[in-house]
Order: C-alpha cells, then structure tokens, then sequence
C-alpha cells in the first residue's frame, strides 16, 4: 500500500492532546462514609487534588484514537497500485447512441447503465496528477466536462448522461476527443461501446482502446413501416426484420388513431424480413402505430425495445387550383400540366371567373383591382396598388440572387433577357435576382397573400428553354400555397430536420414532442428548420395566427436504422484501416485508492464511542438514584465524593 499525501501523517500528533486530556481529567466517585469526621482529613488530602493522575485502562480513550487514526490515514490518500485501461490524459469515450439502449446485460440493465459503471471504474483508475475528459456520442456528441482530475466532477458527468434514441456521429465524438488531448503526454483514447463504428474514420492521436458492452444480440424490429393511397384508399406497407440467430414467432398488431386495427402472427427467419401489406384502411385514417411483440410463453428474446414500435402519418395529397390568364403562352401551360397535385384553369385575360383559386397567374396582363388571392405576375403592364411599374431597360446583365428556398437549384446567371421592366415594390416585396438595370424576379407577403413578380416577358428570354423554369415555378408553388407546412411523408430518422413553412398570417409554431412537451417558436422567417426530432414517436404541429389554429398537422420519427437494431457487440472496431480488439486491463498501473473505506470506518467507531459515552452515562445516573434510596432507607449513612 502506498500514500499520495504521506506527510499527513504529522496530524497523529493530535493524539497526543487527547491523551493528556484524559490524564487531567477529574473522576469522582461517591463513597459511603461512616461518620462526618473524616470530611475535613479528605479536604486536606492534597495527593488527591494533583492536576496528573495516572491514566487507566478507558474504552472512550481507546475508541477516540481509533478514530484519529483512521481519519489520518485517510487523509494520508492510500492506494494500492492496480492494473488499468489507460493512464497518462485520457479521452473517455460513452457511446450514446439507440443501441445502447438494449438490456441483455444481467440484472436486465442496459448497456449504457453498464457503460456508466465501466467510466466510473475507469474514473477510480485515475493516478494523481492524470486528467480525463468525458465526451458522449450521440447524434449529437457533448463534452461533459473538459479535461480535469477531479474525480467527483467526472462522477457527476458520467451520471447526467443519457443514451440517444438515434445513430451517433462517431466522426464528430471522436474529433472532440481527439481535440481534448491534443498537444498531451501519454494521451489515449478508450471508447466505451457495443462497436459499430463506421468503417472509413481516420487514425486518432495516442493509444486508442475498445471496451466492450454487451452480450447478446437477439432483436426483432420493425424496419419499413409506410402508407399510401391506393384508389383513394390508404394501404400500409410493413417490414419486420430479425436479427437474432434463430426463427422467430412475433404479434405484429397495427392501430389507427388509437383503435386496435388488426393483429397477425408471422414467423420471421433468422437474420431474414418479413414483409405484410394492410389494405383497405378507415378513409379517414391519420395515425398509425404498429408494434411486433414475442407472444406469451416465447423462449426468444428482443433486447431492444425502442425499435419494436413505428408510426406512419397518412396525409393525402391535397390538390390546389391555379388559373392561368395568358393569351396562349404554351410554356406555362404545360409546366403548371406537368406539376403534381394541382389542377390549371386557363382563361384569356378579360374577365376573371367568379369562382376563387389558390393561386392566379397573370401573363402580360393586370385586371383592376387585383384579385385577393397569391398571384404570379409576368411582364406586368401598369402600375397599381402593390408596386409601380417604370421604363423599360435592356441592360439585363445578371448582378446577384439570393439565397432563398424559391431559387433552390435555379441559377439565373446565365440567363439571358432582351429586355425587362423597372418594378418598383418597396416594403413589401424583396428582390431575388437582380441584374445591373433591375430586379428580375421580386416575392414578398402583402396583405395576406403572397404575390411574385417576373418583370418581362418570358418570350423575351430563353429562361423557358431551360430547366431551371420548371424548377423556378415548382419552387414558387411550394412557396405560394404548399399543400402542407412541411413534407414528411417519407417519415424522419431520429435527429432529422425538418423545415416548417408557414401559411400567409402565421405567427407561431406550436410543436408537440412524443413526450407530451410543448415548444413554441415565432414565424420570424419564412421557414422554420426544427430540429429537435431526438425522440421516437409522433409530433404534432401547429401553425397559429395569434391564438386561432390555422393548420394542425403531425410526422412521424422511427430508427429505422440496420446499424442500431443488429445489436450483436462487435469484439473489435476499425480506426485508420486498424482493426482494434476489445481491451482489458493492461500494462498501465492505476490507483485504487482506500480513503472512502476508512472514512466509513471512521465513521461506525464514532458511532459506537457515542453509544459507550452514553451508556456510561446512563449507568451512573441509575447508580445514583440507587444510592439516594438506600440513603433514604438508612439515614445514618452519608455519600461523600472523592476522586479515583
């Protein structure tokens, strides 16, 4: 056994203090007396009233110095030198991702819960003067505490972790890692995993080991669930996959909006899928929540249950209607044909039908007033309400455009115009594309609508003749009128983003989380990016203006990950094109230290002086209280106190 603060040892000279306090300290014992005289002759006994009396044989004495040395020498820090994973600066590496989430480990822990041990066994391990950082991997990596060697600090981290319920991102956890010992002597890297790192991370600095989590890997999950509307009625597709070694028998039951649907009993092969199809679902289905589960009395196992449980959200597409007042523009005609999900009116302009649409496209024309709808104007021929209408310029040479989701993958900088109008439109309406005469595409919200405008005519340019036209006016519909605040029908993996737009008047986003929380984000921008999508389940969206609902819609979030569900641990992980094996105790030497133990020890002692103290105290009062009756009874016997 060896001490890290060996010169604490001077502080056993305390016991010398307690010693001599027991030596001057006065005990008296009273004694029966057979006559008053001898009271003066024992006040004038002067050896008995000396200061330094012999010290005697006392359990208090005894337990008070066992005290004294076990709190000295935990003080003293021993320890006793043990084999050890890393030494020197380390980066602690937790993985957090689904899979750590399995419970095959005994005691039906988990691997993370087993994962938090292994650290804070690795975190006893420290020498004094060595520093840890404990850095988790998850979707998104964190560095719990930065490098330090105060073991409670480290504690603490490890505790406050959590597993993930998605995929980690081992490239930016172990760049974290890699950057808390860069520049350091005997720096190394231990990873804390089940495996299942990709293959393609470069080499890290210093030592880098692997330990293990994990036993087992028997698991069934649901990997495909997806639903589409097949006559107008909505049809589910569903995949189980097992990843056991062996042919499974599982329940596969599929709810609608909380109402039990159907329920089968399918046989899965080992390492294999099964794939089911649902037709003919509630036309007015929305939810859907499918869950495979062993029946009772199975002899399989499924660790993993984050995976045994998906949801698909059917939202029909919804068509909108667009009227197109042109005097035969074929271009137009036949991009707005082609574009999915909305039906096209053409009218020659003249009259506009009474009737109301989604979106009115002006070519070369403008009635008075405007319709109030989202309107797409081409070439505009006057000035009005919205924007005022100048002299023609034909210095069309392309400046700049901005980076707007109505431009994503349109390049105008090749673009060629002969000529085009000079719009002006200022508060409401931003400029997209500007060239060295003139905006040549403006968007903006005005009196809740949305309005474009294209200010030439596209006869005078060859932007039709290129791809990025139908792209252009497929980006404006999205814009104009989405047929939903977001696309999600493919569904999302935990930690996705996803983009939120908002209707004309939207003020606020109210999401709710498959937990049951509520976050509220304001409608600052023209669309907001969402990404606390961490947790497996169903979201709901709101979009509000002031406190009315103007839209509610919800997506679904599934694992739907091979990497996270075939949860068999990994013996080895690949770094650099290395394959490194699992690793237990080395060559390196730790430090066990044995403090805590002598404090407990410490501790029981005081304990048990406190019990001696106040038994000896109960016992002489009841001696007293013995005495004084026996003096009641005998009257001619008096007590007199003297030391001993």
């Amino acid at each position: 056994m060896r001490f890290l603060t060996p010169a604490l040892a001077a502080l056993a000279a305390l016991a010398i203090p307690i010693i001599v306090l027991y030596m001057l300290r006065l005990r008296r014992r009273e004694v029966p007396v057979s006559s008053t005289m001898l009271w003066q002759r024992l006040m004038q006994d002067r050896e008995a009233n000396m200061p330094w009396q012999r010290l005697r044989r006392n359990l208090l004495l005894l337990l008070q110095l066992l005290i004294l040395s076990a709190l000295v020498i935990a003080l003293m820090r021993p320890y006793l030198p043990v084999p050890s994973v890393a030494s020197g600066s380390v980066a602690l590496l937790i993985d957090a991702s689904a899979s750590m989430n399995a419970s095959d480990m005994p005691g039906e822990r988990t691997r993370f819960e087993v994962a938090q041990e292994e650290a804070r066994r690795l975190i006893g391990e420290l020498a004094a003067g060595e520093v840890m950082t404990v850095v988790t991997a998850g979707p998104a990596p964190q560095v719990l505490t930065p490098p330090t060697s105060d073991r409670a600090a480290l504690r603490e981290a490890v505790n406050r972790a959590q597993p993930s319920q998605a995929s980690a991102d081992w490239e930016a956890a172990l760049a974290l890692a890699a950057a808390s010992i860069a520049g350091r002597e005997n720096a190394s890297i231990v990873i804390v995993s089940d495996g299942g790192l990709p293959p393609d991370i470069p080499p890290l600095p210093g030592d880098v080991r692997y330990v293990r989590v994990g036993e087992r890997g028997e698991n069934l999950a649901i990997s495909a669930l997806a639903v589409r509307p097949l006559e107008g009625v909505p049809q589910l597709f569903a995949a189980v996959t097992n990843y056991g070694p062996a042919d499974t028998e599982a329940i596969l039951s599929i709810a609608v909006d909380g109402t039990l649907q159907t329920a089968e009993r399918i046989t899965v092969p080992a390492g294999g899928t099964t794939d089911l199809t649902f037709g003919e679902l509630p036309l007015g289905t929305g939810v859907i929540r499918a869950q495979v589960e062993l029946p009772a009395g199975s002899a399989s196992e499924d660790y993993l249950p984050l995976d045994d449980v998906a949801y698909a959200v059917f939202a029909p597409p919804i068509s909108g209607d667009v009227l197109l007042v042109t005097d035969g523009n074929i271009f137009l005609e036949q991009v707005f044909a082609s574009l999915p999900n909305l039906e096209a009116f053409r009218v020659a302009p003249g009259e506009l039908p009474a009737r109301d649409f989604d979106l009115i496209v002006l070519d070369g024309w403008l009635p008075d007033p405007l319709p109030e709808t989202n309107l797409l104007i081409i070439d505009p021929t006057g000035t009005n309400s919205l924007f005022v209408v100048g002299d023609t310029f034909e210095n069309t040479r392309f400046l700049r455009q901005a980076n707007d989701p109505i431009l994503s993958f349109v390049d105008f900088r090749t673009v060629a115009v002969r000529e085009a109008r000079g719009v002006q439109a200022a508060g409401w309406a931003q400029s997209l594309v500007e060239s060295e005469g003139g905006p040549l595409l403006l968007a903006g919200t005005v009196g809740g609508r949305r309005v474009a405008i294209i200010p030439f005519d596209l006869r005078a340019s060859d932007l039709p003749l290129r791809i990025d036209f139908p792209i252009l006016l497929a980006n404006l519909i999205d814009w104009y009128a989405p047929a939903q605040a977001f696309d999600a029908s493919q569904g999302l993996s935990p930690g996705d983003p996803l983009v939120i737009r908002p209707r004309p008047l939207t003020t606020q986003y109210r999401i709710t989380l498959p937990d049951g929380s509520v976050e509220r984000f304001p409608a600052a921008s023209e669309t907001l990016t969402f990404t606390q999508t961490g947790q497996v389940g169903v979201y709901g969206v709101e979009l509000l203006e002031g406190l009315d609902i103007q839209l509610e819609a919800a997506f679904a979030v599934n694992l739907f990950s091979d990497g996270e569900s075939s949860i068999l641990p990994s013996e080895a992980i690949a770094l650099g094109g290395a394959q490194i094996r699992e690793t237990g105790a080395v060559d390196d030497l730790g430090q066990r230290e044995l403090w805590p133990w002598l404090a407990v020890a410490a501790l029981a002692v005081l304990l048990t002086e406190w019990w001696v103290y106040h038994r000896g105290s109960t016992m002489s009062r009841r001696e007293r209280d013995e005495r004084s009756e026996e003096g009641r009874k005998r009257p001619g016997l008096l007590y007199f106190g003297r030391r001993q």
